[in-house]
């Protein structure tokens, strides 16, 4: 063997005395080897220098270590740091992405995204688009056809989902709740897009926390918002002119509620003497708005990082031929306070 020439396992298996099955079950870390002869083959290989060709091993595995990522636009703070986490989490367990963007889920462009991912042999796929309720018909239809591990993040769940989620009722309970706590007693709320999971999910956390408020009349309480700031100052100016009882608002992101500041402040409405308010999401800028935003903390970085762990864990078990039962895995929000909502 000459110094330029590259070690093979071969090379370990004759110097150790062993099969070239045992060097490749000490090199995977199988339990069914001696001790003293794992003890043998990796001393081999240190003193060998010898590096496997994992790209190869795991292509004779059926693996190409790269994970199939369909996301959305990066626009939004909370879905370009789902992807954030997903990349560094990648990274750390040895797995390459293949990353796809998508504005808004339609069929024939999933069709192409699930060709691609096919034909490149990705182990896993994660969804990371903001789930369009309308469309978790067709999206089921079209995974089920395919025999490749899936990952949907914030998602509602059925019986043959695998999903990982931060808990968005939690989150829009923990605003209404506060808002309640510092004596606000009619509050409304500017909702994202009626389509989105999330967006139903922070709603339905409101309706239940705003039972206990003073007011009853709740259509005049709620307003559809697009997450982007100027929806917000449209959705403070309707909600202030549709209920003048009106003294606090939920805004469900931090985007919407920076623009209900901003209106308020045109309006010569004091926040939060006049009207408290509470976003979502605890965006960077967030402590630096005027007054400084009071919001809902959720971690999308340990989000995307625990989607990818999951997606992990469901190749290892199909390659055992155990795979683990659907579900839903959970991340709880937290309220972060500040001036925004905290009566003088």
């Amino acid at each position: 063997m000459t110094a330029r020439s590259r070690v093979t396992i071969k090379d370990v298996a004759k110097t150790a005395g062993v099969s070239t099955q045992t060097v490749s079950r000490v090199l995977n870390n199988r339990l069914d080897v001696s001790p003293q002869t794992r003890a043998r083959v990796q001393q081999v290989i240190t003193r060998l220098a010898y590096s496997p060709n994992i790209f190869a091993r795991n292509l004779s595995r059926g693996h190409s270590n790269t994970l199939g990522v369909i996301g959305y636009g990066l626009i939004y703070f909370g879905t370009s740091s789902v992807l954030a986490g997903i990349e560094s989490k990648a990274n750390e367990l040895g797995f390459s992405l293949t990353l796809s963007l998508m504005n808004g889920v339609e069929s024939s462009k999933v069709d192409r995204i699930l060709y691609d991912f096919i034909s490149r042999r990705v182990d896993g796929i994660i969804w990371a688009v903001p789930s369009d309720i309308d469309a978790f018909g067709f999206l089921a239809d079209k995974f089920a056809k395919v025999d490749i591990p899936i990952i949907y993040i914030n998602k509602g769940t059925n019986d043959s989902d695998y999903v990982t989620a931060v808990d968005n009722r939690l989150g829009g309970q923990l605003a209404t709740e506060h808002l309640l706590q510092q004596g606000y007693h009619c509050i409304g709320i500017i909702t994202g897009p009626h389509r989105w999971w999330e967006s139903q999910e922070r709603l339905n956390g409101w309706q239940e926390a705003v039972k206990a408020g003073g007011c009853s009349d709740k259509c005049s309480l709620m307003v559809e918002g697009d997450w982007n700031a100027p929806s917000g100052d449209i959705g403070f100016r309707t909600l202030v002119n549709q209920n003048p009882k009106l003294d606090a608002i939920f805004a469900s992101n931090d985007q919407m509620a920076l623009g209900a500041l901003q209106a308020a402040r045109n309006l010569g409405i004091h926040i939060p003497d006049d009207i408290g308010i509470v976003g979502f999401d605890d965006i960077p800028e967030a402590a630096y708005f005027y007054p400084p935003l009071t919001t809902v903390r959720q971690d999308t970085r340990v989000l995307g990082a625990m989607a990818v762990d999951r997606i992990n864990e469901l190749i290892q078990a199909r390659d055992e031929g155990i795979l683990p039962n659907p579900g839903l895995s959970m991340l709880e929000p937290h309220l972060v306070v500040r001036k925004s909502s905290v009566k003088a």
